[in-house]
């Protein structure tokens, strides 16, 4: 069993995701082992928050090159957390709006 820490890697800030924190989605990169269930458990433990809806995707690496040296970055599991209404917002996104 892994740990709320172990599942919720790091934050995914973007242009696309600072959009979309205005209807209360945040987004995360987490574990690829980790489902939905584990997920919304780790987010609300670990920031005190209600989640509504957990959206995850599989995100593949991409094909890189160097000359004629090729290679692949990982594949990696990316999150889209909801928050109910009556949640309070995810404190460490405020200072970046």
């Amino acid at each position: 069993m892994m740990t709320s820490y172990e599942i919720i890697k790091k934050p995914i800030i973007t242009e696309n995701s600072m959009d979309q924190m205005a209807e209360r989605k945040y987004t995360f990169e987490v574990a690829k082992e980790a489902n939905k269930i584990e997920i919304k458990k780790a987010i609300e433990e670990v920031f005190g928050v209600k989640v509504e809806k957990v959206t995850t995707m599989r995100v593949l690496g991409k094909v890189k090159r160097m000359g004629a040296n090729s290679g692949k970055r990982p594949d990696w599991k990316k999150a889209i957390v909801k928050l109910t209404e009556n949640s309070k917002t995810i404190e460490f996104f405020d200072g970046l709006m």
